[in-house]
């Protein structure tokens, strides 16, 4: 896989904010204030759902992005394992092709290595990370089409003896350097927050991956919904992960119950499992 130039966070400055106090006293009262309450909510984060809010908060305003990718790992031996956490339809960790993946997460981690373990960001699509021929089958793939840019930045766990790798994909057409210093200062609590939270459990296929899924008239995002139903999330953790109210997700059950012809949550997973499209 081909990878980019990309832009480099110089060694001096690295050395001045790796957990330099020097660099917090050069920032505004706003900006402490800001980066203060951002590492107060990271250090409260114990699952996907706060880990989402977090990062779609005040997060954004210093690594702007819809799509973060995690992986972890032995990548030279390719035992790698991955995490996604984004608020576009359908862009979720069960969701991914791993088959696709891997080779992506392999160069990626290689670019890293390459560079000196330093924080990078380039752009994406023909002029950065070529997609082209990654194999990605999956809403993760279509959604790196409309990506722009991406900061790349990891982890060396010289005690577990494995690699934590970042990747934020962002809209904007260009992450500058103020992006990859937050990237720096910001990474010890990301990747303290991301290992808080637990690993969601294995499930049956996701209804939203089977194209037969239609045999009930469901929509993709009422399929989106049901996956997560199905996974025992309340209303309300329903719509903090997909960025809608809990009564916009109880609308939605409504009319899933209509078209399942059931009354409640039970009975409709109970009639998408016995689905023979869904089997």
């Amino acid at each position: 896989m081909a990878l980019p130039q990309s832009v480099k966070l110089p060694n001096p400055l690295a050395n001045h904010i790796n957990y330099d106090m020097g660099f917090f006293s050069s920032l505004s009262a706003d900006h402490l204030q800001r980066y203060s309450r951002i590492i107060q909510e990271g250090i409260a984060v114990r699952q996907h759902s706060d880990l989402l809010r977090w990062l779609q908060g005040e997060v954004q305003h210093y690594l702007p992005h819809e799509i973060m990718l995690a992986a972890w790992g032995d990548f030279e031996a390719n035992f790698i394992r991955h995490d996604i956490v984004s608020a576009l339809p359908g862009v979720r960790t069960a969701h991914l092709d791993p088959a696709g993946l891997s080779p992506l997460l392999r160069g990626l981690y290689t670019h890293w290595v390459e560079l000196g373990r330093m924080p990078c960001a380039s752009g994406v699509g023909k002029s950065g990370i070529l997609l082209e021929g990654s194999g990605l089958q999956c809403s993760f793939g279509k959604a790196l089409q409309d990506m722009r840019s991406s900061l790349l930045h990891g982890i060396s766990d010289k005690r577990g003896r494995h690699d934590c790798l970042y990747v934020i994909f962002s809209s904007k057409d260009k992450l500058d350097s103020s992006t990859l210093s937050a990237m720096e200062i910001l990474l010890p609590y990301l990747d303290t927050a991301l290992r808080r939270v637990a690993p969601l459990p294995p499930h049956p296929p996701l209804l939203s991956d089977v194209p037969e899924s239609g045999d009930f008239g469901l929509s993709e995002r009422e399929c989106e919904i049901m996956d997560w139903v199905r996974m025992g999330k309340t209303n309300a953790e329903i719509g903090s992960i997909l960025c809608i109210s809990s009564f916009t997700v109880k609308n939605h059950l409504q009319h899933i119950f209509k078209k399942l012809d059931v009354y409640n949550r039970m009975q409709a997973v109970s009639k998408i499992e016995r689905s023979p499209s869904h089997g």
